[in-house]
């Protein structure tokens, strides 16, 4: 059975059961240019992704700045026949049409492996297979090509693609990120139990998951996602992996442990500030253009949340019309991809582009928007390599609350603040995706509000609580362009056996007249449970009182802090809901058991400098 689409243009044949060698089969839709209803001769290059997403919805990053509709899966694979291609389309194993049972990440490399051999050895084929896709379909391609499959010509990752999952996605630091229960929770209600079986998709919709993380830690067997065991195993089975072992290091969560096989294809890596994937995307180009591999590969780095690379703005934030990819990169998306598959293919007609591409946030009025958003400002910059040419900046620390720019010199000097795990710091925004609709995202002044969890009135700012150490400068007599890692190295003691050690980079608006108390912009952070100070293979709990050396190290930003600005850091020792809570007894964040109230203090003197690391740039270059 075929379909005749776009008027006779493209036949489609639905739901072809690729055999996987456990015998389970993967529904997959295949896409061929027509002409009048009949299907081209000629042997072609194929276009392959796989989802979790049912491959022909809509899918909510397919719009444009003059398109807003999302267009379904189906639309981008018309585009690409009509370009030349064949497109197939493929439902993960246990989702949608595909058969067998859905584990969480770990099942895609064999499955992406086998389908593209199968692929390239069809007689319409020419033997080359093109990957694309956006965030899960960017680490199916990873995965796939860990295990390097005959055939694979080239990939285009988008905001995905882990490097190292257990650092950034899953966990980070050693804590957990939440988003997986937010995400297993909306996942299970679209399961093929739930759609099978009316009482599970009831008990599923009847579930208050705002109520479930107020009962934090969950249990297995007694969480909200019971009804369907195979999500809950899979998420409990993340959770409770707090070391990093050989559960970490599998195709598809490590691509830093396969790069010597992964094939020598072109590659291009996206991701944005507000995505959880920078460093991925990072980590992933700079390995990849630092060994002897002689195909090209491509970083490109936007101010946008999680696959909204046609929205200008983030959060309460806004970056200028010239933030979207659509008119800056390429005229839309789709021509972007056409463009890249083109370079891949070896039929461009157009010069590469540089290498990186990346958008450096601030520089805009201060002013509030008719939309109500902050107009923060940006421009498109460019270089050859990641980071931008960069000199390392110390801001040492100081128990005043500000920076010097040497090496303390005063004897004794430290700050302190309480923990209290059961009082832990909300969430307000971040480098976030999949946590509504308890986990908000994006850029907002760093003030208590009722849309974000765990805020309470009378809703003042998070750096007037306690348990926040605010560090920051005088205002800037001149323009900082801060590009590249950002790392705190901090001399810590406590009075519990366990500590997180959470810090944020911050864009402080002085007063104005739209914002008259200023905005306090959150630009990135990290985060370190300080068990797994010395690496993550065997954690060591802290000795009360001894003073220990702490290095966190933050998702990478680029961003201008303008003159009349101040930079500040924060630490505390939670960011909740974004990861776990660590009950600082020196048990695991996801076991339920009593909390230990910790004594925490900050030192900031000859002996123990605690600083901030920093890559100013002086001589960024426009795109």
């Amino acid at each position: 059975m075929s379909d005749v689409l776009d008027q006779g243009r493209v036949i489609r044949w639905p739901d072809q059961m690729i055999t996987m060698p456990d015998g389970v089969r993967l529904a997959t839709d295949l896409y061929f240019p027509a002409e009048g209803g009949k299907i081209l001769e000629g042997r072609r290059p194929v276009l392959l992704e796989r989802t979790p997403y049912d491959k022909r919805s809509a899918s909510h990053s397919e719009i444009s700045v003059h398109d807003r509709t999302p267009r379904s899966r189906e639309a981008v694979a018309c585009a690409f026949v009509r370009a030349g291609y064949i497109v197939a389309m493929q439902d993960c194993r246990g989702r949608y049409q595909s058969e067998g049972s859905f584990s969480k990440y770990t099942g895609e490399a064999a499955d992406g492996a086998e389908t593209v051999e199968w692929l390239a050895a069809q007689p319409w084929c020419d033997g080359r297979v093109a990957t694309h896709g956006l965030s899960y379909s960017a680490h199916t391609q990873m995965a796939l090509a860990s295990l390097a499959p005959t055939g694979l010509a080239g990939m285009l990752l988008d905001s995905g693609g882990f490097s190292n999952a257990y650092q950034g996605g899953i966990r980070q630091g050693g804590a957990f990120e939440l988003k997986q229960a937010t995400w297993a929770y909306k996942q299970a209600h679209l399961s093929p139990v739930a759609k099978a079986d009316p009482l599970v998709a009831t008990a599923l919709k009847q579930e208050d998951i705002r109520a479930w993380f107020h009962r934090l830690p969950w249990k297995p067997g007694h969480s909200p996602l019971r009804w369907v065991p195979e999500y809950e195993a899979y998420f409990f089975s993340q959770w409770q992996a707090e070391c990093f072992d050989e559960s970490w290091q599998k195709p598809g969560l490590y691509a830093l442990g396969y790069l010597d096989t992964l094939p020598d294809v072109p590659i291009l890596l996206m991701s944005s500030w507000y995505d959880p994937y920078p460093r991925t995307a990072i980590e992933n180009f700079t390995a990849l253009t630092s060994g002897r591999r002689r195909s090209p590969a491509y970083l490109v780095l936007g101010p946008w949340l999680h696959g909204r690379r046609s929205d200008s703005f983030s959060g309460d934030v806004d970056f200028g019309p010239a933030a979207t990819l659509d008119g800056s990169l390429a005229p839309d998306f789709m021509a972007f991809r056409l463009d890249w598959m083109a370079r891949v293919f070896g039929t461009a007609t157009t010069p590469p582009p540089p290498a990186v591409r990346y958008f450096r946030m601030g520089g805009g009025s201060g002013t509030r928007r008719s939309d109500g958003r902050l107009d923060h400002g940006g421009a498109w910059m460019q270089a050859e390599t990641w980071p931008p040419q960069a000199a390392r900046q110390d801001f040492f620390l100081t128990a005043e609350g500000g920076f010097r720019p040497t090496p303390p010199e005063v004897p004794q000097a430290s700050r302190a603040y309480l923990s209290d795990p059961k009082n832990p710091v909300p969430t307000i925004g971040g480098a976030i995706t999949s946590g509504d609709p308890i986990i908000e995202r994006g850029g907002f002044d760093q003030r208590e509000d009722p849309r974000f969890f765990g805020c309470q009135p009378p809703y003042l700012p998070l750096a007037s609580r306690a348990d926040v150490l605010v560090f920051e400068t005088p205002p800037l007599t001149h323009d900082l362009d801060i590009t590249g890692p950002v790392t705190a190295e901090i001399f810590v003691s406590s009075s519990a056996p366990d500590l997180d050690l959470c810090i944020k980079l911050i864009d402080v608006y002085p007063p104005s007249a739209d914002y008259p108390q200023g905005f306090a912009l959150n630009l990135t952070h990290g985060i370190q449970r300080c068990r797994f100070r010395d690496g993550w293979e065997a954690p060591r709990l802290m000795e009360p009182g001894a003073i220990y050396k702490i290095q966190v190290e933050a998702f990478p930003t680029a961003n201008l802090f303008k003159a009349g600005h101040r930079l500040r850091l924060d630490i505390a020792s939670s960011n909740f809901p974004h990861f776990d809570v660590n009950p600082q007894t020196g048990a695991p964040a996801w076991e339920s058991g009593p909390t230990q109230v910790a004594d925490v203090r900050i030192y900031t003197d000859a002996a123990h400098p605690s600083r901030l690391v920093l890559a100013p740039v002086t001589n960024a270059k426009p795109l």
